[in-house]
């Protein structure tokens, strides 16, 4: 008990031979008591990390160096190591196995098919035992495209009409999160795990964001990185297909109005909105990706000069980038040996979608808002995933990204906050934590 402060500070990165919060993810994660999760092995058929990419496992999410580069420096660079042959030609096989999955789903009329089929394929090749693995700019490419496209739908009109929404962004922030404290209990008790550590695993704030905040609480990284992957894997997989079955896509202030495409002024929008995912991830803002060319292209949406229109054959590659890097984080083994932690996310995800399609329908009838863009909205996948849904399947782009902005902000701000209040809860009424 007397090494707590101590492992908690190195935990945050204050340790005497730590250089600051940038390197907190450079340590091995300090683990709670009752933490199950096995150190994975490598396999004899893994792709060494010495190759800067995972085996089997794509972006390697339990590993602190894939970490690091995932949650963004605050040096402002973006390190891209010189890959070996081998692996250039593992991830090549991969990329190959995606497109050829995207192209079968769009076939088969798939909803959001470029992304899901990628994705199915590749973790089911890696599923296989086959070495898989992503490239290290694929998710970062991907999102450059998608925030572009996203940031030109926030026109005057729209955004007079989020401003009048906040109210209603703010209520289902909270309610989402509080539904994710509710999921927790269910996360703890199959995945063996604490309840804090099930808390911050169980919140819908983001994969980055919510590793993150666990890493600074001190709980255990890898833990919390797989159940919130494969919680997003599972709200992937199922989201679109049930809204394209259920719901009607209306006409309203929040529905896309096309921006012709010009092909001379592409290479100006992408050269203006790289630059500004550069300036945030100077600032060590997370997802910065998409952050960055999303505020560059509201800018100039509102100042009516949008350059050109994002091509459907871009946002269509950016669907098989996405869907490309998220298969290769579907590593059988580690999912095998943790399959408490497997089964914990799958269960707590259908609980949690349960009560944030509650939260939705009532936000949105209460406040008057579309429902489809509601569910997407406080749905507890993440937001790149989401906004991309709701770009292809045209339910009301604007809406569902101040829904997770709003969320996002929230647990930055308040997560730890809502844990004390939740816990004393607890407390009060004699549950056992």
């Amino acid at each position: 008990m007397r090494d707590g402060p101590r492992l908690r500070d190195r935990a945050r990165g204050r340790g005497p031979d730590r250089g600051g919060e940038r390197d907190l993810l450079d340590l091995r994660p300090v683990r709670p008591a009752r933490e199950v999760l096995p150190r994975p092995r490598p396999g004899p058929r893994a792709v060494r990390h010495r190759d800067r990419a995972a085996p089997a496992g794509g972006e390697g999410h339990l590993h602190p160096d894939h970490l690091q580069r995932l949650l963004g420096g605050r040096r402002g660079t973006l390190s891209v190591p010189v890959p070996s042959a081998r692996l250039v030609a593992i991830q090549a096989r991969t990329l190959a196995v995606a497109i050829a999955g995207g192209y079968v789903a769009h076939l088969l009329h798939v909803p959001l098919a470029w992304m899901i089929g990628a994705m199915v394929a590749v973790a089911a090749v890696a599923f296989a035992g086959r070495e898989v693995a992503a490239a290290t700019l694929a998710r970062p490419v991907a999102m450059l495209v998608l925030g572009t496209g996203l940031g030109q739908t926030y026109t005057p009109p729209v955004l007079r009409a989020l401003a009048s929404s906040l109210p209603a962004l703010i209520l289902a922030g909270v309610g989402s999160i509080l539904a994710g404290a509710a999921a927790s209990r269910m996360t703890a008790r199959i995945a063996r795990i604490d309840t804090k550590t099930a808390y911050y695993a169980s919140v819908p704030g983001g994969i980055i964001l919510m590793v993150m905040l666990a890493a600074r609480a001190g709980l255990s990284v890898p833990t919390v990185t797989l159940i919130q992957t494969l919680r997003m894997v599972l709200v992937v997989l199922t989201f679109p297909p049930l809204l394209v079955a259920f719901v009607e896509p209306g006409v309203d202030v929040f529905s896309l109005v096309p921006v012709p495409v010009a092909w001379p002024m592409l290479p100006l929008l992408f050269a203006l909105t790289t630059a500004g995912a550069f300036v945030l991830r100077r600032f060590g803002i997370a997802n910065a990706w998409m952050f960055g060319p999303v505020c560059v292209s509201l800018v100039l949406a509102l100042l009516e000069r949008p350059l050109s229109g994002v091509p459907g054959v871009l946002i269509d590659a950016a669907q098989v980038l996405m869907g490309w890097s998220l298969g290769t984080r579907m590593n059988r083994d580690i999912i095998l040996r943790s399959r408490h932690l497997a089964l914990a996310s799958i269960a707590a995800t259908g609980l949690l979608a349960l009560l944030c399609l509650l939260v939705a329908v009532a936000v949105a009838f209460t406040f008057g808002l579309p429902v489809a863009a509601a569910i997407l909205g406080t749905a507890p996948g993440g937001l790149p995933e989401m906004a991309i849904t709701a770009k292809v399947l045209n339910l009301g782009v604007p809406l569902v990204l101040g829904f997770h902005l709003v969320r996002i902000f929230l647990c930055n701000l308040f997560v730890e906050q809502l844990y004390r209040l939740y816990a004393w809860v607890e407390r009060k009424l004699g549950l056992p934590t």
